[in-house]
């Protein structure tokens, strides 16, 4: 098992050494040829995803990770508009920067290069099958997929179509591979192969960033894991901040930028809380509230088993469901503080009218992506304008946030000299 897994990892290596010298017009071509797959695979696919939500109904999975798996027409227009999006895209590769003339004569500058071979690790959502093959393509790297078993024969048909695509516009059919093997023994296998694998990213719980933690020997991009945070400051006009909740939470719930805690300024507990209760409670949103925040709800006789107290567990905690925690906090840096103790450093956001405040929480929040009057939802390759992400990093290195192209890719020193000697 695990020579065959090296082997597949020396054919994305061999594929991707390939990839990075063919021209962006056939990686782009490779692109639009998918997606007009895609566009008209009909049956195939369905039945392939039809088959995954009955192996995942008998696995037992949780309701928001069977969300995740299932495919709707909807969902696949995006999938479809996302390949052309990123295909529409600046290509990075090869562009140049930071180039400067030495006193001595050297000319000195710095090209923009693929990683080389990704490896990915995934759970659930098809649509992250398409996103990281059409950046992989694009940005020239070759791209080892390995999605969980309860989307594993979506997976095989949307793997199928990227690499006929590839075949068909002259690129490598090994740029995009799938582990097709459910065995969890191969994840450590594939995680000791330094030598041919560049950079894993591990998109799922806190289960599989341990095991990758545990075992990876080369560089590794956390994320996924968002516990997101809005804060209504007693400045905020409420009518409007109201929607942005609702939107945070209930877009698309199981998804790691939906909302998960709202903290409410006391000066405006007793206006806010009863109105943006009812509100995601028609939605069909359970909101667990503190103490002080219940006491304005019943108050304002607000009695549901939509609502009920909240534990301390329920601070800090990813919920990927129709479920939202409610705290009161007296000012802006009690805010701050709560969000340092439990945010993941995902998405966080205040909602309010004060320039001064906005200021205060954008510098003192330290979150990939700090949201001023917006929705966390908009944490998303696509919404901030790079057509897609392969992975939202959590992390403080130089990918940070959605990581579209141009974190795809890294560069070399381009030293041009007259026969230069070092004196």
């Amino acid at each position: 098992m695990e020579d065959d897994i090296r082997q597949l990892a020396q054919k994305a290596r061999t594929a991707g050494h390939a990839l990075s010298l063919i021209p962006a017009e056939a990686r782009k071509a490779a692109l639009l040829e998918t997606a007009r797959r895609l566009e008209e695979i009909g049956e195939p696919l369905w039945a392939a995803n039809r088959k995954d939500l009955e192996t995942a109904a008998a696995l037992g999975i949780s309701p928001a990770m069977l969300d995740r798996a299932t495919l709707n027409p909807g969902r696949l227009a995006s999938m479809v508009n996302g390949l052309r999006s990123v295909a529409a895209l600046t290509d990075p590769v090869g562009e140049t920067f930071d180039g400067a003339t030495l006193p001595n004569g050297l000319r000195v500058v710095r090209k923009r290069v693929p990683l080389g071979v990704l490896a990915v690790i995934f759970e659930s959502r098809p649509n992250v099958t398409t996103e990281i093959s059409a950046l992989g393509i694009k940005t020239g790297n070759s791209v080892i997929l390995r999605g969980g078993r309860e989307s594993l024969e979506t997976n095989k048909v949307l793997v199928g179509l990227v690499r006929a695509a590839c075949a068909e516009s002259g690129l490598p059919e090994d740029t995009v591979q799938l582990i097709t093997s459910t065995d969890r023994a191969l994840v450590p296998q594939l995680l000791r192969m330094d030598d041919l694998i560049d950079l894993v990213i591990p998109r799922g719980g806190q289960q599989l960033q341990n095991l990758v933690k545990e075992h990876a020997r080369m560089p590794v991009v956390y994320g996924g894991i968002g516990v997101c945070h809005l804060f209504v400051d007693s400045s905020a006009d409420l009518a409007r901040s109201i929607p942005v909740i609702v939107n945070a939470k209930v877009q698309a719930p199981s998804v790691c930028n939906a909302l998960d805690t709202v903290l409410v300024h006391r000066e405006v507990v007793a206006e806010l809380v009863p109105a943006m209760v009812r509100a995601l409670n028609e939605q069909g949103v359970q909101v667990l509230c503190d103490p002080e925040s219940m006491s304005a709800a019943v108050n304002a006789g607000l009695q549901n088993e939509l609502l009920a107290p909240a534990g301390e567990g329920d601070f800090g905690r990813e919920f990927l469901s129709l479920v939202v925690s409610v705290k009161v906090v007296g000012d802006l840096e009690e805010a701050i503080q709560h969000i340092a103790q439990y945010s993941t450093h995902h998405s966080d956001g205040i909602l309010t009218e004060s320039y001064t405040n906005a200021n205060r929480f954008l510098d003192m929040v330290d979150s990939a992506v700090v949201y001023v009057n917006a929705s966390t939802r908009f944490t998303d390759g696509g919404q901030l304008g790079l057509g897609a992400e392969v992975a939202i990093s959590t992390q403080r290195m130089h990918a940070r946030g959605p990581m579209g192209l141009r974190e795809l890719t890294t560069y070399k020193w381009v030293v041009q000299g007259d026969y230069h000697v070092r004196r």
